[in-house]
């Protein structure tokens, strides 16, 4: 059987009223259990503390049945890539995420390895956002210069994760993120798909599917933002070309 890429792109590990990554641990356990996945490989670069950081998801994910380590503890870090079945790309700061896989020479690796279906992805937050077309639609502070915004480029488009819908009782009525997504596209015609915390997109081969408790909003060029309903195929997204 040809492979084919595997990704689970998360909103967010923490959602009010769920301990850590609980929300989504049927998407895990069904993504990984379908790929006959047992080891995962932790990236943490999202954060400062590597090694806090890989505890505090190992505990999550060997409550799920799952032995984690963290890619910050192996000196040869594209090997350790390479000997991976499936990578897990924590939240954090996008930026700081981005410039240091570029830094350690792990974008085309990635890359490489999750297109051909040789490496599974999941990422949450920062590492969704590293895994779309570009990292434009992030909601991080630039503390970090990576040396270009063009991310992992496993999927052509964007993502927004922690999607907030305007809440009209908020007296502050500055910028709302859908303002900010139009200015987005403003300047750029790449669709941006927006995940609200408890949804995720599952992506098979060339299929993608929206999975969670809510609805997605998506984001295109001079059109009205539409909602998006769980289980939707979003499978036309994945053929988008600027």
């Amino acid at each position: 059987m040809k492979r084919v890429r595997q990704l689970l792109l998360i909103s967010s590990s923490k959602v009010h009223g769920h301990e850590y990554l609980q929300h989504t641990r049927k998407e895990i356990e069904s993504f990984c259990n379908s790929n006959q996945i047992l080891r995962i490989l932790f990236v943490p670069y999202a954060a400062k503390d590597h090694d806090a950081y890989t505890e505090k998801v190992a505990t999550a994910l060997r409550g799920f049945g799952y032995e984690t380590t963290g890619i910050h503890t192996y000196g040869d870090k594209s090997e350790a890539i390479k000997n991976a079945q499936c990578i897990f790309v924590g939240g954090g700061n996008t930026f700081l995420l981005l410039k240091t896989l570029y830094e350690l020479n792990l974008v085309e690796l990635i890359r490489e390895r999750v297109t051909n279906g040789d490496l599974h992805y999941m990422g949450s937050s920062a590492g969704t956002n590293v895994a779309t077309k570009s990292i434009k639609t992030t909601n991080d502070m630039p503390i970090v210069f990576p040396p270009t915004f063009d991310a992992i480029g496993l999927v052509p488009f964007n993502i927004n994760p922690h999607y907030l819908d305007a809440d009209p009782n908020n007296k502050h009525q500055g910028e709302t993120r859908e303002d900010r997504l139009k200015e987005f596209h403003e300047q750029n015609v790449t669709p941006v798909l927006g995940l609200r915390e408890g949804t995720a997109l599952l992506v098979d081969g060339d299929r993608a599917q929206l999975v969670g408790e809510f609805n997605g909003r998506l984001f295109r060029q001079n059109e009205k933002p539409e909602e998006i309903q769980p289980n939707t195929d979003l499978s036309f997204l994945l053929q988008w070309t600027d």
